[in-house]
């Protein structure tokens, strides 16, 4: 009797303590399941909004990936094996001037631009005059103190007079279609020097492109040199810098091209080309007169533009494509070149980019950049004209037409 008496307040405890437990029990369940529906839901909404944004954006955009179109299969693969074929630091990229599909092989690779970076100082100053900061009639006075280095038709008319008097759109004109660094320099500081080119290429998204403070600092770096004005006069950069102990100027090449000031990707070249081509980098009217001036371009005729079509039959074989860039076939291919600094074999910055039109109007960007190649002169023209005739057979097969 005296041990039941014991063990009732233990089951009176055990199911007390019981009864408190069922609602604690509860509460924590009705917690968890709580949280799990409100996590459910936040992850919905925030999934909802993935959604919204992915719905939002347009046709054509860079996040539009799973919408782009496919590029033609035989026409990438083509670029990707004149690619492979040739080695080296070398990025491809063919496009619809319109956009869509992009055939391309090291199409985001940062390359050495050299005088291609004469197409965006041209841009910049057209689009001071497209805002009423300059016009094209517009005279400055040059003198020996705006020489600069290398390649300067201008020169010779500079040391003539002393002080000489041309325009805005001469100085274009020099240094889109000769390349002319003395126009280019002068062109330069009139469009507000590093910082207001980079400040146009920024207003037009255009930020995989960089511009180096200045062509002649540009080009000392790259020769581990100091400038001076002398060099802007026979052969007297040409004398100093060969007198340069060899492993110097390796050093700065190497230095160049693991960095270069001026680089730019094919990718953001070809951006830059598609906006000219659809009148969107400038107005309109400026955008055509700009294409017209590379049109007008007498360097590289055998690097993208050697790949056009040859002459109609019993059309004269003397006649080659003229000063808007028109073969007789009717492509045309305005383009701009740029060319960087020779070290033994070593070449850098052999580059050619331009938009090749069909004679029926439909345009293609092509864009070639050599980085860096030990490829003679020869093989480097013939992987381009090997770009440019591969986009014209695609095209007149019908399978690059979008």
């Amino acid at each position: 009797m005296a041990q039941h008496i014991l063990k009732r307040p233990r089951r009176r405890a055990s199911v007390h303590w019981l009864w408190l437990g069922i609602p604690l029990v509860l509460a924590v369940l009705a917690a968890y399941v709580w949280l799990r529906i409100l996590g459910e839901e936040q992850a919905l909404a925030s999934d909802s909004g993935v959604v919204a944004a992915e719905s939002s954006v347009q046709p054509g955009s860079s996040n539009d990936t799973a919408s782009a179109p496919e590029p033609p299969r035989l026409l990438e693969q083509q670029v990707a094996a004149l690619g492979e074929a040739f080695g080296g630091d070398v990025g491809i990229i063919v496009q619809p001037a319109g956009g869509g599909w992009s055939a391309e092989f090291n199409g985001d690779m940062v390359l050495p631009q050299q005088s291609l970076s004469k197409l965006w100082v041209a841009a910049a100053i057209l689009d001071r005059v497209d805002r009423g900061e300059l016009t094209l009639d517009q005279q400055l006075t040059l003198t020996s103190a705006d020489l600069s280095i290398f390649h300067q038709p201008i020169r010779k008319q500079i040391l003539a007079a002393g002080r000489y008097q041309v325009s805005i759109a001469e100085l274009l004109r020099y240094a889109m279609t000769q390349s002319d660094n003395t126009a280019n320099a002068v062109l330069f500081r009139q469009a507000g020097g590093q910082a207001g080119v980079m400040r146009f290429l920024a207003s037009r998204g255009l930020s995989e492109i960089q511009m180096a403070t200045s062509e002649t600092d540009l080009q000392m770096g790259i020769a581990g040199m100091q400038w001076r004005s002398a060099y802007s006069y026979g052969r007297n950069f040409w004398t100093a810098r060969a007198a340069l102990p060899f492993d110097h100027r390796a050093k700065a090449l190497g230095a160049y091209l693991a960095d270069p000031p001026d680089g730019a990707t094919p990718r953001g070249y070809a951006k830059g080309l598609g906006l000219l081509a659809q009148g969107k980098l400038l107005r309109p009217q400026t955008s055509a007169y700009l294409i017209g001036l590379m049109g007008q371009s007498k360097t590289g005729p055998q690097r993208l533009r050697g790949g056009l079509p040859p002459a109609a039959p019993g059309a004269d074989p003397g006649l080659t494509p003229d000063a808007a860039g028109v073969a007789q076939s009717g492509w045309t291919l305005p383009h701009k070149t740029g060319t960087g600094q020779v070290l033994k074999q070593l070449a850098t910055a052999y580059n050619d980019v331009g938009i090749l039109t069909a004679p029926d109007g439909r345009r293609y960007i092509l864009t070639v950049m050599i980085g860096s190649t030990n490829r003679s002169v020869k093989e480097r023209q013939e992987m381009m004209q090997a770009v440019t005739r591969s986009v014209i057979a695609c095209d007149e097969a019908g399978m690059c037409r979008s």
